[in-house]
């Protein structure tokens, strides 16, 4: 029992440093049309991410591959009921990788054009449906005991899905707005700042919705009302939500970018610590719930596992952390003349 626990809590670690990590980056590709106002703009921009947004999705196939190894029930029934939203991400991702690439290898306006068009489309259509994906979960599926939806994909489309979508494309949004903040300066710094307030203030309004909405079209409360303390995991949402605003109005750009992580964390733990110890309700009956005990591997595969992370993890973090601090100064103009800048 204890493995399967840990492994849920894992699980759900590798998802929240993804979309604190690659949060940004989906931010700020969905951003671009808006902030850049010329060329120049639009390279700085993706200059910013050009260091660390590949590195970033490395934790995305550390949680997808988590997820098969640890929970290959939960993987199988979860793909096979959303495979269409979840095919959308992974063929928006690919367009967002290569047009990184391909965007800087022919100097022509209109073939520039259709690379910005893939980098927003790349990064909008993860965003949305990420959240879209773990609203369903939150939410639960109509599959029945061998894990096999029971229902028409246009069931899936409901208020409360379409509110976590977009709840999870504004906090992405507002990361993003933050990062391009920290990593700019001039006029694009003071222009993705005055973005980042504006998109606070949504990001405010859509988590108490959002949180409204889970107490009244799912059960995800029940665990909070057990035990109370768990409400801490919102509650530091909050907290994270209020110290962006402080910090950001002080100009501390990295302490609000570090505290719009928090919220971005602790909102994905919201939805997981209400599920537990369920990874997929059914709407056919607690009988039919995919939970960490039924759908998990064995323990000698979660045992081996667990030896496997608790090497190899630390490492991938201190890598990333020394990447991060390499590249912590802001992309200047004259880096743009670099033949490595995008």
């Amino acid at each position: 029992m204890q493995l399967e626990m840990i492994w849920f809590f894992l699980w759900g670690l590798l998802w929240a440093i993804y979309f604190m990590t690659d949060g940004f980056d989906l931010g700020a590709g969905t951003l671009i049309p808006f902030l850049a106002k010329s060329e120049e703009d639009k390279r700085i921009i993706l200059n910013t991410m050009g260091p660390v947004w590949d590195g970033n999705e490395v934790w995305l196939i550390t949680a997808g591959g988590v997820t098969f190894a640890a929970f290959p029930r939960f993987y199988a029934s979860l793909f096979s009921s959303l495979y269409l939203p979840l095919m959308i991400i992974l063929f928006a991702l690919i367009l967002r990788g290569v047009s990184f690439e391909m965007r800087k290898k022919i100097n022509n306006p209109s073939w520039r054009r259709i690379w910005d068009t893939t980098m927003f489309v790349g990064s909008f259509l993860p965003a949305l449906f990420f959240g879209a994906v773990f609203a369903t979960m939150f939410q639960g599926l109509s599959i029945d005991a061998a894990g096999i939806h029971r229902a028409p994909l246009s069931a899936l489309c409901n208020v409360y899905v379409m509110l976590g979508a977009f709840f999870f494309l504004f906090l992405f949004l507002e990361h993003g707005a933050l990062w391009i903040t920290v990593k700019t300066e001039g006029e694009l710094h003071r222009r993705a700042k005055k973005w980042a307030s504006r998109l606070w203030s949504v990001q405010l309004i859509g988590i108490l919705v959002f949180w409204g909405a889970s107490w009244s079209s799912t059960d995800l409360f029940i665990n909070y009302l057990d035990r109370p303390v768990l409400f801490l995991v919102p509650f530091m949402s909050l907290i994270g939500l209020i110290g962006t605003r402080i910090f950001l109005g002080k100009d501390w750009v990295w302490s609000a970018w570090l505290c719009s992580c928090l919220t971005i964390a602790t909102a994905t733990f919201f939805g997981l610590v209400g599920l537990y110890p369920r990874l997929l309700p059914s709407h056919l009956g607690r009988a039919c719930d995919l939970t960490v005990f039924n759908a998990s591997s064995s323990p000698l595969t979660l045992e081996i596992m667990l030896a496997v992370v608790l090497v190899f993890i630390p490492l991938v973090c201190a890598y990333q952390l020394w990447a991060y601090l390499l590249f912590k100064g802001p992309v200047t103009r004259e880096q743009l003349s670099h033949e490595e800048s995008y």
